[in-house]
């Protein structure tokens, strides 16, 4: 099953998917990769809908893509005296240590790493940014704020920090649980949520030993100031605009999700655009003007993967939704100005020989017009490196390791499949030619280029392009 389109759909799942009939129809609609939320899946759901996408990938023989995304820290106030207050703008209200319920005055804060943190000047934004509050004095157990954004104030509201960095782990006790559980059930990508620095991606890293691939969410400010260390040590990255557009002025998540898909595309790692793409789509069949432009603009930018939330996992058309991201996504890429645009930000290949030979490749197929670039991959580099330079023909991702097909199942463009583990480069040639024809991405007479480390199934050793002819019986001559 070849998609009619490069940019990779990512679909959530939950009540209104939690059905199998439902998962196929979605994949069958266009996800490459499921996403399932462990802030609201228990492990025993969690297992099933593996399982499930595990026997549709079979019947259709696609490797699916399993993206897990953990919860991360919740920071949120204590309890409330009759349930909550009125906050006025201007008033001083204080956040403490006391585990009393709150007032008109005062609230509990059950997070003394929080209150460690402040200093005067630091915003909190309480309640998605519905109200704001400006430190003006602080000590390890108390904090007295200025309301600057009044408004209802309740019991466990959500507490955002734009201007603290937290000396607090991006994994809680739930997190290592949820993490290992889906581990043991074979997602192949864990995200990170809420990550403020490089070492939150590194102690995720050590759990996970390589048993999945480790994308980190980009919904902090403190991220955003550390990018490049955090993307240098994560496998993908995402645009959470959602949480980004809370701590961060809303006008900025524009300029933003393109520094941040800019920065994946130079480093080469996919990067995912999420939050409200369709939000509408939630409740009505249709999405609005505005959404679409939103959903083609991710497209133009050159986005790996679009990604879809609430819209698929509680909303009431997600297969339609599913259905109209696709046709989005397979329309931008039919415009001229599609191809033209990614290749005036394709940057300068890096001084490896994997870069030089991948931009090499790149410019070959399109100046031979070649039918497609076949990625020999052990460990996905390969595809990933070929992606990079957003080639006109197709690429086929070919790994000896289903693990690897699954992971680049979110890369851009990236059709995935395995295949035997041979050590005969003839050999291994032939046989990607013919699966190549057998997925009816090249046709008799066309020729391909293919990529490859030598000696096979060396991880990272890219350092060969070898120019094929597709003949008549799907192999090669």
């Amino acid at each position: 099953m070849r998609r009619q389109r490069r940019t990779k759909i990512v679909a959530t799942l939950g009540p209104a998917s939690s059905e199998p009939a439902t998962i196929e129809k979605l994949f069958q609609a266009g996800v490459d990769v499921f996403r399932i939320n462990m802030s609201h899946t228990p492990h025993e759901a969690m297992r099933a809908f593996v399982n499930t996408i595990r026997s549709i990938e079979q019947r259709n023989d696609r490797p699916i893509g399993i993206l897990a995304d953990l919860q991360g820290p919740k920071l949120r106030l204590g309890a409330f005296r009759n349930g909550g207050a009125q906050l006025e703008a201007g008033a001083t209200f204080v956040l403490d240590s006391d585990s009393a319920p709150g007032g008109e005055k005062r609230a509990h804060l059950p997070h003394p790493e929080i209150l460690e943190a402040l200093r005067p000047g630091h915003r909190l934004l309480i309640d998605d940014g519905k109200l704001k509050l400006t430190v003006t004095e602080a000590t390890n157990n108390r904090a007295v704020t200025r309301v600057g954004v009044g408004g209802r104030i309740s019991d466990r509201k959500g507490v955002s920090l734009p201007d603290t960095i937290l000396n607090l782990s991006a994994l809680t006790p739930k997190d290592r649980g949820d993490l290992e559980a889906c581990l043991e059930a074979g997602v192949d990508w864990i995200a990170l949520s809420f990550i403020q620095r490089p070492d939150d991606v590194a102690e995720a890293k050590k759990l996970v030993r390589g048993r999945a691939a480790v994308l980190s969410k980009i919904e902090k400010p403190q991220a955003i100031n550390a990018l490049e260390g955090i993307l240098e040590l994560s496998d993908a990255l995402m645009v959470a605009r959602g949480d980004l557009g809370v701590e961060m002025p809303l006008e900025r998540v524009p300029a933003l999700q393109r520094k941040i898909i800019s920065a994946a595309r130079r480093a080469g790692k996919p990067v995912v655009v999420a939050t409200q793409m369709l939000e509408s789509m939630i409740t009505t069949p249709i999405p609005t003007r505005a959404e679409v432009s939103d959903v083609a603009n991710a497209v133009y930018e050159g986005a790996d993967a679009v990604m879809l939330s609430a819209e698929s996992a509680a909303g009431a058309h997600p297969v339609l939704a599913v259905e109209t991201m696709n046709k989005i996504a397979e329309e931008v890429e039919r415009e001229p100005e599609y191809f033209s645009g990614l290749a005036s930000q394709r940057v300068a290949p890096e001084a490896t020989g994997a870069d030089a030979i991948s931009a090499a490749a790149r410019q070959i197929a399109e100046t031979l017009d070649l039918g497609a670039i076949l990625c020999l991959t052990s460990s996905g580099a390969t595809a990933m490196r070929v992606a990079r330079e957003r080639p006109k023909p197709p690429i086929i991702a070919l790994s000896p390791k289903i693990e690897t097909v699954r992971r680049l199942a979110l890369l851009w463009d990236a059709h995935c499949a395995q295949m035997g583990d041979e050590k005969d480069i003839d050999v291994t040639i032939k046989r990607a030619c013919a699966i190549a024809f057998r997925e009816g991405i090249v046709k008799v007479g066309q020729r391909v280029i293919l990529v490859a480390g030598v000696p096979l199934g060396t991880p990272g050793a890219t350092n060969m392009v070898r120019i094929a002819y597709i003949s008549d019986d799907g192999g090669v001559e």
